[in-house]
């Protein structure tokens, strides 16, 4: 069975995987995961997979959550309002070392890096 969609509610396993792009409608990757701060309850990054060839050579970026804007018409993916160069030159991160999520610090670099102000 499908997991539902309703309004602006969408089940966690439909958005793994789900597609994002920016605003001119180019790829910039797929999202492999979603992270949930269990203090606040509140989804705080996705990770977003770009580059690499047949999902080889991924480099990983945590995206603050609040920075993806629901596409309209396809409700698992998501608009990121980025270039491709700015998305690139991103800090990111291998699937083998992964950052420490709960880190304010580098939450607060990744944040001022897309312009988006912390939740905490």
């Amino acid at each position: 069975m499908s997991q539902p969609t309703i309004g602006h509610i969408i089940s966690a396993s439909k958005l793994s995987g789900g597609a994002v792009k920016n605003g001119d409608g180019e790829s910039l990757g797929d999202i492999k995961e979603i992270m949930i701060d269990t203090e606040t309850g509140r989804v705080a990054y996705a990770v977003l997979g770009f580059g690499g060839f047949l999902g080889m050579g991924d480099k990983l970026f945590a995206i603050p959550f609040s920075a993806l804007r629901s596409h309209l018409t396809e409700p698992s993916s998501f608009v990121l309002n980025v270039t491709k160069e700015r998305l690139t030159a991103a800090p990111g991160f291998d699937k083998n070392n992964w950052p420490d999520f709960a880190d304010r610090k580098w939450g607060g670099t990744i944040h001022d890096y897309y312009q988006i102000k912390p939740y905490w």
